[in-house]
């Protein structure tokens, strides 16, 4: 949640559900309305909570309002967890099981007291093969070293073909920047309290909070085809380029073209958007700052559950500021649908091919053969066409099968080969 804005973020939802939810449980339990139903505090069964609230920049009637609509649960509806009694951390409520139902739903509760074979405890070292993410504080984070001219050699040969130049986004893939990250940064109060005529730019730059998720996704995660291939110096060099595109300083150094990021110096990084987001979940306390931040309601807004005659002063009006009135080519209010026009068939498996396919064969950025690639296709062909087939179908490599699109019959995967190697001939 970003800080700027959630106190105006409209609390009647959050606020309702907790006294829906209390109402409606004490109704189904034979209990009576909430007008005569016993407070929380008085139910046998409740766990003791605290509701002490933050009540800084609150008005009475706001604290007056959300202070018994807080307190209000019922048997059926509990604000701590059973295993720890702790407040749920996101601020919702748990569904206890209660007359053979948790919630609305019955419970097999022979289920939750029948062992299971947990299998083995893992080994210390096949605890530390899967503990390969970079925590904020620098946990994880190997040393290494790398240039952003060697990112971009790297970004060119395998992270362009899907991120685009420049990291500037390709398709559905996601844009690596958009420009300066320190003053895009800003654009992220836009549309919030003052509507602006630009929405929030969101990139790795100006929103992230910290660097290190960078580092260990493209470690982890890219490239997409080959996921755990690039070696440390390279994660290196892939983020240094990105800090360059994104005009980003490291203690007051700006990253240029010429710039070399090592451990030290990445340790060093401070996000500009690093004190956006709220509640902090970062470091040992977080998640007892996010149990805090969520059990408040005042946190999201103006805290009043109200129906009728809520709004006090005047309001504020958002009108349309960049209105379209001036259409090139102009809006036609024409109803029928235009005369068909004779195209040429397309080839089949070429409609597939562009949907499915191209993204790894347009190119031989992905390993792949490239479609209009010759040589490439008759190397591919040298084991035989019903072997290409297989290929495609069962997978290969890095290749899933059916290049990932299941849904294709074994015959459709068979049109989009005949379709690239036809048109690499």
């Amino acid at each position: 949640m970003y800080k700027s804005y959630h106190k105006k973020i409209v609390a009647s939802t959050l606020l309702a559900s907790v006294v829906f939810l209390g109402t409606a449980c004490n109704a189904s339990n034979g209990t009576k309305d909430t007008a005569e139903a016993k407070p929380a505090a008085e139910t046998k069964s409740a766990a003791p909570v605290n509701t002490t609230m933050n009540t800084e920049g609150f008005t009475k009637r706001e604290i007056d309002a959300v202070g018994p609509a807080n307190a209000l649960v019922s048997d059926s509806v509990k604000k701590t967890y059973e295993h720890n009694g702790k407040l749920v951390v996101d601020g919702g409520v748990t569904y206890p099981i209660v007359n053979g139902k948790s919630g609305a739903y019955y419970v097999n509760e022979a289920a939750h007291t029948t062992p299971f074979n947990k299998g083995k405890r893992a080994t210390e070292n096949e605890q530390k093969a899967w503990d390969i993410d970079v925590m904020p504080d620098g946990t994880g984070l190997p040393e290494g070293s790398g240039t952003v001219e060697e990112g971009d050699e790297l970004y060119e040969e395998k992270c362009a073909s899907c991120h685009g130049d420049f990291g500037a986004g390709s398709g559905l893939y996601p844009k690596l920047t958009l420009g300066n990250a320190y003053a895009l940064q800003k654009t992220m109060k836009n549309q919030r309290v003052n509507p602006d005529s630009e929405g929030p730019q969101r990139a790795f730059g100006p929103y992230w909070p910290y660097a290190s998720t960078l580092w260990w996704y493209i470690k982890t995660g890219m490239p997409h085809q080959a996921p755990m291939s690039l070696t440390t110096d390279q994660v290196y060099a892939l983020s240094a380029y990105i800090l360059y595109i994104n005009e980003m300083k490291i203690e007051g150094e700006l990253v240029d073209d010429e710039y070399e990021l090592d451990r030290e110096k990445f340790l060093k990084i401070v996000m500009p958007n690093v004190d956006g987001f709220e509640p902090k979940i970062n470091g040992p306390k977080g998640q007892d700052n996010a149990r805090e931040y969520f059990n408040n309601p005042l946190n999201y807004g103006n805290g009043v559950r109200c129906m009728k005659d809520c709004f006090e002063g005047e309001p504020e009006v958002q009108r349309i500021g960049f209105e379209l009135t001036d259409f090139n080519p102009p809006l036609s209010s024409e109803k029928t649908l235009p005369e068909p026009t004779e195209t040429e068939a397309a080839a089949p498996g070429k409609d597939t091919y562009e949907a499915s396919c191209a993204v790894c064969h347009a190119t031989d950025a992905m390993g792949a053969p490239a479609v209009g690639d010759k040589a490439a296709w008759a190397a591919a062909l040298e084991k035989g066409l019903d072997q290409v087939y297989h290929n495609a179908i069962n997978g290969k490599g890095g290749m899933p099968p059916k290049g990932g699109a299941m849904d294709l019959s074994d015959d459709k995967v068979k049109e989009v080969v005949d379709y690239m190697i036809g048109a690499s001939k």
